[in-house]
């Protein structure tokens, strides 16, 4: 068929009219309707997201970006010590009259830390301590009714304040110095003197010390205890000095050899700890005395605590702990005087314990010789019972020089205890002298003697201090290595060695200055 053929034909064909194809507006605006919700949730999502970004303060990451690194390169300053918090004392005495002051960001420390100088420092200093002494606080001198500082505001432990020759101690400085000094360098690098090695600690260049006669192993702490005395007497202190570091030193081994919990210094081994403890207690409420550090306040504390546990209710002190009811002078003289510096530091004592000890000490005299009993009436010391039998019976009166001294520190006045110039009497007929071979030279009661006969004054003092300067200074050594130092002579020299004797013996040359008179000149 040819094309001309279909020209009739209709054909129907299957795709969609031109027209049908056609979209009109009303289709278009159906279509954006029905997807116009979908894309404002899209525009809005887009528009916070956008916001978010804009607001982020994107400097400050490079602020925080620096700070780590500066904290990477700058190590903050270690804290050299941490107390961790103490519970408190349980209040024996009547309110505290003076606020302590606060050092660090604690108040009171116990003892197993690293200290630093600073800790033992107080805010004021010592320029507004009221005194340097026990016998120089115008509260302590108005207690036993003499009324006045006993020697002003400093007392006389501070060089400038001194006059040796009014007091009777011209010609002692250079003896005074030397000792110091060669305790000084006797001292370990621990801070402790130890009694027995004590010669491996001051070595010359080749590596040796001429030293000889140390002492048993078990004094260190009595021992360290008396050498700080003797330096906190020159008027050297935590905080001022040529000394200040070897007080320092000293008292922080002292302080770490103490139990927490029961406040002994040491160990409970034989009877000598008692001892050791009543002498380093002295010292470090000496030291505290001046420094008015919360952290010493609480070892100190601590110590006298341990004392008043020690005591026999109603009377004194003897070896056992706890107490079974004997009591001796010897150890009964050490407690008081600590429990006095104690005081004196504003630390709350049971003041009972004073009454108990001079009741003790009234207890032991003799009426008739006034010799003060080592434990009941007119004994002599052990120091000369039975420690060497050369040792003769009359060659001391140790227990009479500690009777009268506890009498003088608990208030009483020799104008109105006759017992007192009894005491000064018999020490009279018992002057210090030095006699290395016959085991005369007992230098416990020559520093005890020393201390009570200034006290007394008038010619019990004279005689005595000729005596004790003669013996004193004319036997100390003065060449190689042993210069400054005393040979360890007499009854117990044996036991404490040649620091115990330097110790004891720079003790007797600061008697002038160390304490100030209760009463004055006789």
């Amino acid at each position: 068929m040819s094309q001309n053929e279909y020209a009739g034909i209709e054909i129907e064909s299957s795709l969609p009219k031109p027209w049908e194809n056609e979209e009109t507006f009303n289709d278009v605006l159906y279509d954006w309707i029905s997807r116009a919700p979908w894309l404002a949730i899209s525009a809005a999502a887009h528009g916070v997201i956008f916001f978010i970004i804009q607001a982020i303060p994107w400097n400050l990451f490079e602020k925080e970006k620096e700070t780590i690194i500066q904290a990477t390169i700058e190590v903050p300053p270690e804290a050299e010590f941490e107390d961790p918090p103490e519970e408190e004392e349980e209040e024996i005495e009547e309110e505290e009259t003076e606020e302590e002051p606060i050092i660090q960001d604690f108040e009171v420390s116990d003892h197993n830390e690293t200290d630093t100088n600073e800790d033992f420092e107080a805010v004021e200093g010592d320029p507004d301590q009221v005194s340097d002494s026990p016998f120089d606080s115008k509260d302590f001198n108005s207690v036993i009714g003499i009324g006045g500082g006993a020697g002003g505001k400093f007392g006389g432990r501070f060089g400038g304040k001194r006059n040796l020759r009014t007091a009777g101690g011209s010609g002692t400085e250079q003896a005074l110095k030397d000792g110091l000094e060669w305790l000084k360098k006797h001292q370990s690098p621990d801070g402790y003197w130890d009694v027995d090695e004590f010669m491996f600690n001051n070595v010359d260049e080749e590596n040796t010390c001429d030293c000889e006669d140390g002492g048993a192993a078990n004094q260190d702490i009595g021992i360290t205890g008396l050498a700080l005395l003797a330096f906190l007497g020159d008027g050297n202190t935590t905080r001022q000095g040529p000394y200040k570091d070897v007080v320092t030193n000293g008292v922080k081994w002292l302080r770490d050899q103490q139990d927490y919990e029961s406040g002994l210094i040491g160990e409970d081994i034989g009877d000598s700890y008692v001892y050791d403890h009543s002498i380093a207690t002295l010292a470090l409420t000496e030291a505290y005395f001046f420094s008015k550090s919360p952290t010493l306040k609480s070892t100190a504390t601590k110590a006298i605590r341990f004392i008043e546990k020690a005591r026999n209710p109603y009377g004194a002190w003897r070896y056992d702990i706890p107490p079974l009811g004997e009591n001796d002078t010897s150890v009964t003289g050490w407690m008081v005087f600590a429990m006095k510096s104690a005081e004196e530091g504003k630390i709350k004592i049971d003041k009972e314990a004073f009454d108990g000890a001079l009741g003790w000490i009234e207890e032991v005299t003799d009426p008739g010789t006034g010799r003060v009993g080592y434990e009941q009436i007119g004994e002599r010391s052990s120091r000369v019972q039975g420690v060497n039998e050369h040792f003769p019976n009359d060659s001391g009166e140790a227990m009479t020089a500690v009777g009268l001294l506890c009498r003088f520190f608990l208030g009483q006045d020799p104008d109105d205890t006759p017992e007192m110039e009894q005491h000064a009497d018999l020490m009279l007929k018992t002057l210090p002298e030095w006699d290395p071979d016959g085991f005369g030279c007992d230098m416990y009661y020559w520093y005890y003697g020393s201390y009570a006969m200034y006290q007394m004054g008038g010619k019990h003092w004279d005689k005595w201090n000729k005596a004790m300067k003669e013996a004193v200074v004319d036997s100390q050594r003065r060449e190689g290595h042993q210069k400054g130092s005393w040979d360890p002579a007499g009854p117990w020299g044996y036991s404490g060695g040649r620091v115990y004797s330097t110790a004891l013996m720079v003790l007797c040359l600061e008697v002038y200055f160390r304490y100030a008179r209760v009463i004055g000149a006789r």
